[in-house]
């Protein structure tokens, strides 16, 4: 099991709680209802929906492991972060070659690069932690190597 620590918001934590209260208290047992039904009616070696009630039922248990084990490793992000270097948490306005861009840095669970929320272990958020207002940054990404500035840290 890995145990390397996630690292969420206090929103992105109690929203990852309520995605797994609604996953055990109320999707398994639709599902399980569900399967009940689909061997009311007869041969289940061809029951389309029985078929599908059971790979529902193991996305279901798959995603309640995978949430547990987020939410046991999740480490809150300070939401007082520094003004001077980024860090989880951080705000950060680049300068690149395609103009100016806007990034969050946030743990893997939130990662929404369209949204401007990118991962820690991002190739641009790994390469931004700990660079300070000012610094250019090389970061190597599928298209090619870019280089951004640092323009502002909040």
């Amino acid at each position: 099991m890995n145990n390397k620590p996630q690292y969420v918001s206090r929103q992105g934590l109690e929203d990852l709680r309520a995605e797994l209260d609604e996953l055990v208290n109320v999707r398994r047992a639709e599902v399980a209802a569900r399967i009940q039904e689909a061997k009311e009616h007869g041969d289940i070696s061809e029951n389309a929906e029985y078929e599908d009630a059971k790979n529902e039922q193991a996305f279901i248990e798959g995603r309640i492991q995978g949430l547990s084990a987020l939410i046991k490793n999740a480490v809150i992000i300070d939401e007082h972060t520094s003004t001077t270097h980024v860090q989880i948490g951080s705000t950060v306005e680049l300068q690149g070659t395609d103009g100016p861009e806007t990034y969050t840095i946030v743990g893997s669970a939130e990662a929404a690069p369209a949204e401007g929320r990118i991962s820690n272990e991002s190739p641009v958020g790994r390469a931004l932690l700990g660079r300070k207002k000012g610094d250019k940054v090389k970061v190597s990404v599928p298209a090619g190597d870019q280089v951004y500035t640092i323009l502002t840290i909040s």
